[in-house]
């Protein structure tokens, strides 16, 4: 306390200019509040082990069950933590109660039974950090070598989930991923939007010494401005993913990677700059995918893929059976078929559970007018 704020008689002013006792300012003593703290933690964890006694019994009810039965249940996590928020006035934030509970989820999920994750590797790409914010850190993760890898690492059952790139909010849709779909009989169980906040990492101590620079396609094109204004000179090397970048950089003298932020103490890099994104806004769509569909409560989000006959008005057809039925259609892309010059598969998203009895009958009249249609997941929209 600044000795200055008190008045010979020992009373502290208030920033109003007022005067308040110090017995009454002073409250509870420092060990007062810590000893205060300590019992709320002994309760907490005597609670949480309670927790963790109870999903145990659920993982041996699961295992004696189905053989389906799931680890991971998007909906069920979802309306959880809806009700987790309405419960909770503060002034702890919502950010730190869902960060908080992604965790004990975590925990719940790998005392059931710990879930293999497949992503496009290696460790500490932007795909591998929006599966942990997703499942948590307990979560088994597997590093792929490419997008067909996680497909065929979950279809395979060398995995139970998968994680992959849909689409960016700066570059567009990831038409790599929307083509696997068509190869892989995979759904889509839950998606989640991860902010793309870019980083400058190097061995080097500052800009002047960096002369090259290194990352992913993408992360190179969305730091275009920034690049131009501060490291004109420098040479771009594209690499496979960020992460790789990474790991260049701690090995090469004057190279620097554009990657997270995380990367930096694990592999002794020196951040010279973040927050280098041109659009600070930049978010990236992930879907996380698996053999089954996910479960059905807490879903507000469907995905299709539909073929339409080669037809005058098919697609216009198609779309009005959406339209009638008060369905918002969210996006809509077409890829080439397969095999099927000049031919378009399209991938919509609809702000809906097409299984929902209110929307019976809509993928029949789809049907009439198209030459396939496939669910590929309704789960709860992402945050």
């Amino acid at each position: 306390m600044d000795d200055d704020a008190m008045t010979p008689e020992g009373r502290r002013t208030d920033p109003a200019g007022g005067l308040e006792s110090g017995a009454a300012a002073a409250g509870p003593s420092l060990d007062e509040l810590r000893q205060g703290i300590a019992e709320i933690d002994a309760a907490l964890v005597g609670m949480l082990n309670r927790r963790a006694s109870l999903s145990q019994a659920v993982g041996r009810l699961k295992r004696a069950g189905p053989a389906t039965a799931e680890v991971f249940r998007p909906g069920r996590e979802a309306e959880l933590m809806r009700r987790l928020e309405d419960l909770n006035h503060g002034p702890l934030p919502d950010s730190h109660l869902r960060a908080i509970y992604r965790e004990i989820f975590s925990s719940s999920r790998y005392l059931q039974r710990p879930q293999r994750v497949a992503f496009l590797g290696p460790e500490g790409t932007f795909s591998h950090l929006a599966a942990r914010s997703l499942l948590g850190r307990l979560a088994s993760f597997h590093p792929q070598p490419d997008l067909d890898g996680v497909f065929q690492a979950v279809e395979a059952y060398e995995c139970d989930i998968g994680i992959v790139p849909l689409e960016n909010s700066q570059q567009g849709s990831i038409s790599q991923s929307f083509d696997l779909f068509m190869r892989h009989e995979l759904f889509i169980r839950a998606e989640t939007f991860f902010r793309v906040r870019h980083s400058l990492l190097s061995r080097e101590r500052d800009l002047a010494s960096v002369k090259v620079l290194c990352s992913h396609p993408q992360p190179l094109a969305q730091c275009g401005a920034w690049i131009m204004k501060h490291l004109p000179r420098a040479r771009l090397m594209p690499m496979e993913s960020t992460a790789a970048a990474a790991r260049h950089a701690a090995f090469e003298p004057g190279a620097a990677a554009i990657a997270h932020v995380d990367l930096a103490p694990d592999l002794d890099l020196h951040i010279l700059a973040q927050g280098i994104e041109d659009n600070p806004g930049n978010r990236t769509r992930f879907a996380l995918i698996g053999k089954e569909p996910a479960d059905r409560p807490g879903t507000d989000k469907t995905s299709l893929i539909f073929a339409v006959a080669d037809k005058p008005g098919s697609l216009g057809r198609v779309l009005q059976c959406l339209t009638e039925r008060d369905i918002n259609m969210a996006k809509l892309e077409s890829r080439p078929m397969p095999g099927e010059a000049w031919k378009y598969v399209f991938f919509a998203d609809l702000d809906c559970d097409i299984h929902d009895e209110r929307y019976t009958g809509v993928l029949d009249a789809m049907a009439d007018h198209c030459l396939s249609v496939r669910v590929l997941g309704s789960y709860p929209a992402g945050m």
